[in-house]
Order: structure tokens, then C-alpha cells, then sequence
């Protein structure tokens, strides 16, 4: 399975947040390090694995039984 490896201003524009925050906030204590980073060759270098983040970010946040999504990436509640 191929991996993307992004630093986190990559990742900060991929998921719109504050690259300081993904450090500060983030980082630990929702991205867990083995499954959602890394540290490469054991430096101090993080590398954030997207397809785990994209996964756990769309797990989070499950859509209504009664809606149906939205083109705009809304919901309409039937």
C-alpha cells in the first residue's frame, strides 16, 4: 500500500488548521505517532501519514442515518 508523506504545513493546508496548531494541539493527542506520523530514521523530522488522517477524520464524523449528502459537502435531512 503506497503512503503519502506530508510535513506539517503540508498537512495544515490539506486539512485547513494552523500549522501551529497541529503541533501544539493536535499532535499526541489526536495524531498518534506509528499511526498517523512518523520520525523518520528516528530524527526529530515529522512525517504525517495522510490516508490514516483522511480515514480517522471521515470516522469521526458520521453522517445522520436520515440525510443524504450533498454535492457542497453538506447534508439534506429527510
Amino acid at each position: 500500500m503506497k503512503q503519502t508523506y506530508l510535513t506539517t504545513d503540508e498537512l495544515a493546508g490539506l486539512i485547513k488548521y494552523d500549522a501551529r496548531t497541529i503541533r501544539e494541539r493536535l499532535k499526541d493527542s489526536v495524531l498518534l505517532e506509528g499511526r498517523h506520523y512518523i520520525r523518520p530514521f528516528g530524527g526529530r523530522k515529522i512525517l504525517y501519514i495522510w490516508e490514516s488522517i483522511e480515514t480517522d477524520m471521515a470516522s469521526a464524523s458520521p453522517l445522520p442515518e436520515a440525510a443524504i449528502p450533498m454535492a457542497n459537502g453538506g447534508v439534506c435531512n429527510v
